[in-house]
């Protein structure tokens, strides 16, 4: 019997706590459908007592309500800039292990929390691994709402980002559908563009930068240089690309 999505993701999001998750750490806690296994199990084993100690750090507002429903003490990085390990899933991985994240609308708030992680662990099903970034998830920018149809054409000239189609998101701001009338807003108050590629980003690195030195522009789903190792869920059952894994094989 093959396991469904739905499984795959939580052997994952189990597999990333056990491994890299002991007493005594600062945690940072993702946000989507397979960083919420990785929560459930924090909180399972705060309240077994196999884990203690442990404060964590939610990437979202959606992450918070959960932790807190688990008992999982939790802090912001107001207190605490230094995070032993960070676990979060990705909506696209290429080979060079950059990502693409943001699909549920907490990039702003992930990419703060995660880059000050000595190690953040990447948790996903087979189907997130692509050749090239862009053509199979849209990359999200997070924008500020002040002349906001500006900001998103200056993105779309971009010559790193060229042959983009940028698209306001609407709706609720944790899916990238056109699910709603109004323009979706994050838990930062922002407006999110997502932008659609019919080919790869031929240099991450440079839509990264651009992108971020765009006014207008708060952060971007460009997560580059930043995951320590990625967990992958497949047919053929786990395995861990990065550092202490194999090189990646897709």
């Amino acid at each position: 019997m093959a396991l469904s999505q739905d499984e795959l993701k939580k052997l994952v999001g189990y597999k990333s706590v056990d491994d890299h998750v002991t007493s005594g750490m600062v945690v940072g806690l993702g946000t989507g459908s397979t960083a919420y296994y990785a929560v459930e199990r924090v909180g399972q084993k705060l309240a077994s007592g196999e884990l203690k100690d442990v404060i964590c750090i939610p990437t979202s507002e959606r992450t918070r309500e959960q932790a807190e429903s688990l008992n999982i003490p939790l802090c912001t990085l107001n207190e605490k800039s230094e995070l032993d390990v960070a676990i979060d899933g990705a909506d696209e991985v290429d080979p060079a292990l950059a990502l693409v994240k943001g699909g549920g609308g907490a990039l702003l708030r992930e990419k703060m929390v995660e880059v000050m992680a000595k190690k953040f662990v990447v948790i996903v099903d087979e189907s997130k691994l692509c050749k090239g970034l862009g053509p199979g998830f849209p990359l999200p920018v997070e924008i500020t709402p002040f002349c906001h149809m500006h900001t998103l054409r200056t993105i779309g000239k971009l010559p790193a980002l060229a042959g983009c189609e940028p698209i306001l998101r609407m709706g609720s701001s944790s899916n990238n559908k056109n699910d709603g009338d109004n323009i979706a807003v994050t838990d930062n108050g922002n407006y999110i563009v997502d932008l659609h590629f019919k080919t790869p980003l031929a240099d991450p690195v440079a839509a990264a930068n651009q992108l971020k030195n765009t006014v207008g522009v708060v952060d971007h789903g460009l997560f580059v240089g930043m995951a320590y190792q990625v967990i992958v869920a497949g047919s053929d059952g786990i395995r861990v690309a990065g550092t202490d894994g194999e090189k990646a094989w897709w």
